[in-house]
Parts: structure tokens; C-alpha cells; sequence
């Protein structure tokens, strides 16, 4: 066995090395049958052991891939793993597909085995195989017609053996697939080697030491593990960093959460923060009086000490009161001890960060891409700057390329697309300047002073009639700031001028008009909204019109309201 962590060349070698080095400790944490429940590191790697020898009692040969459909739960990172440990390709995907999303998946992957943790799930990829070859293997970890149960992969195993089999694993070794969410057209199957996620690992590891949480973190997973962003820093990064991974009871239990488990650290999406604030506000109205003008003010010295100008004397004096009267207060809402919320998977709008950071809670914006393993850039606690992305990881290398695209080079870089050459040669190309292949972003950036600073989508740009080009997420990110707004998207391709189409807050619909006067005053003539439709129905995962990950799915929306978008033009 590798002497430490920073000697594992796979996933599986690194949660192996935790398990030997101090066994005993807790792994992950969790919510089963009206109760928290603990797992210890030697556990989970038994467990591993165990469900590695019952999948090769399956069939499943080193190469085959191994589709993943589960809500975060032990098994999950259980089964994950040891389809890695085999040589087997893991295939994680979302509870919320279709079936012609899994259709698609098993047809595009070739995946022959499927583990679902649900009944429903069950049934759902059953239906999915009968469009495509069929199934070899279904193990459902609940009872499901047609599924082997989950305890035939719980037969006890020699886990020794396996940690030595590990260790001959290479870090080039594809581990895992990871289906892009699809904003933009199918999914495609990112091949991720080992390396591609040990890069990111390694890189964050030497951050998270500074905040001094190694060995006694807590690290709250509420983003689907079934997402490149969740699994890699929730499955192997914490853990490897040794934070204890607590799962999350869900959205509507998050805040409930935070005061149970009081972690350290939590990873999440623009969508939360917006709920959050939201619901801050309308508590802190709701109050009203004395208390509303206390939090109005923390708010206004926060945001100066962030923006400027310096605060005098008696202002600062002001500050350290408020700091105990309404600051402290909002840190406890997140557990006490939050080192830091990590946003990712989307453009966090520097007013909504401003929000938390002026109210005393560590915001850091980060990012990447489910093609570069996936974390490329994150600020950090001590370097913050809520107007960029941070800078890039220790061992990544960007530049711009000379039409604005944001260019990555480094360990953390995919293998390509899954059986999509063509599409693998336009990701990962060979630039004239220095002769060397770098992978295209797709996102026009900027670098300041070693931060990279996101500005829009290359594709998603759109040409007005009179042939100017617009960015439709500079609007949108806008309008989605105001109150009035809960979600939007703009449109405007061969249009005289930009439109939009908005879903209200609830209550807000009448003055939607209002938040667009004011965003418009903050545009370019160009940029402006001329007209607007409201849209009823909100952009969600379960009618297809946002991802797992709270995206708005921008090309299914123009698609479904193409005529209401035809009538603004």
C-alpha cells in the first residue's frame, strides 16, 4: 500500500489509504430510517470489497461501464468506487432523467449493467433497455420485480486483495463517464481519467489545509453526486481531505441541516443563494421596525468595507456592534463554524455574493466544467475578489485564445467525448501559436491580474437584426438579481431588439415591468429589453427545462416558447 494520499494514482487507491492510515474514523454520515447514521472509513471500505467481488460475480469485466442511478446515499460512493476498483467504468447519472434520457445513455455508453436505488428507478431504466440491446445486470438496492437485490453485492470479500489490485491501477485509466447536462443539445459522455480528478484533489487539498479543518472537517453534500462538481469534490476531494461527508436530507431540509451538522464547508449552485436571500429578506420585512433598519445597515457597512469607502471611525465602531447584532445571527443559520459556501456550475451575480460577504458569510465563487475534472479556478477566503472566478488551480494553465475563448491546459483535462471524435477534436485542439493542445471552454473570459474573469458563453452569443452581437447572460444575470425576478431568459437572434422571456416571483407578477426599467437603465442601448413575455410555468427539472443542477436549459426554453418569442419580435 502507497505510503500516503499523495501517492494514490486512482480514486479507489485514495479512499483505500484513508481506510488503512485511521480506519476508525468517520466517513460519511447520513439519514436512514428516521435517524443519523455513521459509517467509519474501514467500513466503506469493506463495503467496497464486498460490492467490487458481487459485481464480478455479475459479469462485469474490467472496461465494461456500469450506469449509476442513485440519490446521494453511502451506496452510492460505495458501488462507485468499486466498479472503479475492477477496472470497470463508472457511468453516474441523474434520478431526474427520462427514460429516453436513459435511453440515450445506455445506448451512446454501450453500458450493459445498471445499479438504481429505487424501485421507480428500476422500472424506469427497464423501460429505458427495451429501446435499446437490454440489460446483462439490474440490481436495484431496494426490492424491484426484475432486479438482483442489492444484498447479492454485499457478499463479505477479502479486502486486502483488492487494496493490492487497486494499487496496479493507473492514472490513466479511464474511471468514469459523466453526461453533460445537456443545455445545449444531447448529453455526451466526458471520459474522465484518474488523473483528470487526482489533479483537482491535490490542487484543493493544499487550500483546504489552510483553513486548518484537515482531520476534523465536516463537509455538507447537497448537489446530486451524479454531477462532475459533486462528484468529485463531495466523493473523493473531502474525504481525501479528511472532512467527513455528511448527505444533506435535501433542499427542503438544507437549513435544517446546516444547524444539525454545523460543517465547515459546503459546495453549491447560484439557485440556493438566491432562495436563501430571498428568504432572509423576507423575514428581516416581515420584522420590520428596529430590527429591519439594524440588518439594512450591517448590509450597507458590510458592503462598503467590501467596495468602499473606508469606514470613519464612528462607522466602524457601528460595524463591531453590528457585527454581534445581526451578523453572528445569520452565521448561525449556516451551523456557527462555516469556513466557506463554494458556489459553482453557473455565474454567481457579484450583488447576490455581496449580499452574504457584507453579512459576515464567506461566499467563494469558483469554476469549471464537467471536461476538466472539474474545478479549473476558485477564489479563496483570504483572496477574494466576488467579481471573477479566482485563479487557476496550482497546475493549470489558461489562455486566451484571439477571439476571447478562455483556453485550459493541465492534468485535469478529459480524454475526450465517448465515442464522438469529431466533437472530441473541436473540444481539445492544437492552437498556431504554440503548437500544443488546449481545451476550448466555450467561454469568452477575460484575465486580470492572474483571475480569470467569465464574460459570457461564445454560443450563446446572438445576432441582432442590424448586426450587433449580444450577450444574453450579462441580461439575464441582471434581471434574475432583482426581486421581481425568479427566472429568465433573453432572446433576440435576427431581432430588431433584445426580448425576454420571464417567470415572476410569486406575488411580483404585476411589477416584473418595474425590474426591467431598472435593469434596462443599467444597459447599453443595444443591450436593452424592448419587450417581454411573462411565462407562468416555472423552468423546471421535471418539464425538462433545467438541469440537475438548477441551469435553465437555454435552447429547450426558445424551442418551447418559440411562438411567444415570435410574437415579442
Amino acid at each position: 500500500m502507497t505510503t500516503g494520499i499523495e501517492a494514490a494514482k486512482s480514486l479507489p487507491a485514495l479512499l483505500f489509504t484513508l481506510a488503512v492510515q485511521e480506519p476508525d474514523l468517520p466517513m460519511i454520515g447520513y439519514w436512514r430510517d428516521g435517524a443519523w447514521r455513521k459509517m467509519s472509513r474501514g467500513a466503506f471500505a469493506q463495503k467496497v470489497a464486498d460490492a467490487a467481488a458481487g459485481l464480478r460475480r455479475l459479469g462485469v469485466l474490467p472496461g465494461d461501464r456500469v450506469l449509476l442511478v442513485s440519490e446521494n446515499r453511502p451506496e452510492f460512493l460505495i458501488v462507485d468506487t468499486a466498479i472503479m476498483a475492477i477496472g470497470a467504468v463508472s457511468v453516474p447519472t441523474y434520478t431526474t432523467n427520462t427514460v429516453t434520457d436513459h435511453a440515450h445513455i445506455l445506448r451512446d455508453s454501450g453500458a450493459r449493467a445498471v445499479i438504481a436505488s429505487t424501485a421507480a428507478l428500476a422500472s424506469r431504466i427497464q423501460s429505458a433497455a427495451e429501446q435499446v440491446a437490454g440489460l446483462d445486470a439490474l440490481v436495484c438496492m431496494e426490492t424491484a420485480e426484475g432486479a438482483t437485490p442489492w444484498a447479492d453485492l454485499e457478499m463479505p470479500a477479502d479486502l486486502p486483495s483488492l487494496i493490492a489490485e487497486v494499487e496496479q491501477i493507473p492514472e490513466g485509466r479511464l474511471a468514469c463517464l459523466i453526461y453533460t447536462s445537456g443545455t445545449g443539445g444531447p448529453p455526451k459522455g466526458v471520459m474522465l481519467p484518474h488523473r483528470s480528478m487526482l489533479a483537482n484533489c491535490v490542487a484543493v487539498r493544499k487550500i483546504i489545509r489552510r483553513l486548518h479543518i484537515e482531520g476534523q472537517g465536516l463537509y455538507l453534500s447537497f448537489l446530486p453526486l451524479s454531477h462532475a462538481y459533486e462528484h468529485t469534490v463531495g466523493g473523493y476531494l473531502m474525504p481525501s481531505a479528511g472532512a467527513q461527508l455528511v448527505f444533506s436530507r435535501g433542499a427542503d431540509k438544507l437549513l435544517a441541516d446546516f444547524a444539525e451538522h454545523r460543517p465547515h464547508l459546503i459546495t453549491t449552485v447560484p439557485r440556493l443563494f438566491e432562495v436563501i436571500r430571498e428568504r432572509v429578506s423576507a423575514q428581516v420585512s416581515k420584522e420590520g421596525g428596529a430590527r429591519q433598519r439594524l440588518f439594512g445597515k450591517a448590509l450597507e457597512l458590510g458592503l462598503r468595507k467590501l467596495d468602499g469607502p473606508r469606514l470613519g471611525p464612528v462607522s466602524w465602531v457601528m460595524d463591531q456592534v453590528l457585527d454581534r447584532l445581526v451578523r453572528e445571527k445569520v452565521r448561525a443559520r449556516f451551523g456557527g463554524r462555516l469556513k466557506a459556501l463554494v458556489s459553482g456550475g453557473a455565474r454567481l451575480d457579484p450583488d447576490l455574493s455581496g449580499f452574504f460577504l457584507a453579512l459576515g458569510v464567506t461566499v467563494l465563487q469558483g469554476y469549471g466544467q464537467t471536461e476538466a475534472g472539474p474545478v479549473i479556478s476558485v477564489n479563496l477566503p483570504w483572496d477574494n475578489d466576488r467579481r471573477s472566478v479566482g485563479k487557476p488551480l496550482s497546475g493549470v494553465d489558461v489562455k486566451i485564445a484571439g477571439d476571447g475563448e478562455l483556453l485550459v491546459r493541465g492534468d485535469l483535462v478529459m480524454d475526450g467525448y465517448w465515442n464522438n471524435p469529431e466533437a472530441t477534436a473541436r473540444s481539445i485542439a492544437v492552437t498556431p501559436e504554440d503548437g500544443l493542445a488546449w481545451l476550448h471552454t466555450g467561454d469568452v473570459a477575460e484575465l486580470r491580474e492572474g483571475r480569470i474573469h467569465i464574460t459570457d458563453r461564445k454560443r450563446d452569443f446572438f445576432k441582432l437584426k442590424g448586426g450587433d452581437m449580444v450577450a444574453p447572460s450579462k441580461i439575464e444575470s441582471l434581471l434574475a438579481a432583482e426581486p421581481e425576478v425568479a427566472q429568465v431568459v433573453a432572446a433576440g437572434e435576427g431581432m430588431a431588439g433584445v426580448v425576454a422571456l420571464i417567470v415572476p416571483a410569486e406575488g411580483r407578477e404585476a411589477q416584473v415591468g418595474d425590474a426591467v426599467k431598472r435593469v434596462n437603465a443599467r444597459l447599453s442601448t443595444i443591450e436593452r429589453i424592448r419587450r417581454f413575455a411573462p411565462v407562468t410555468e416555472p423552468f423546471t427539472v421535471e418539464n425538462g427545462l433545467m438541469t440537475p443542477t438548477m441551469k435553465v436549459k437555454r435552447r429547450q426554453v426558445l424551442e418551447r416558447y418559440a411562438a411567444e418569442i415570435d410574437a415579442l419580435a
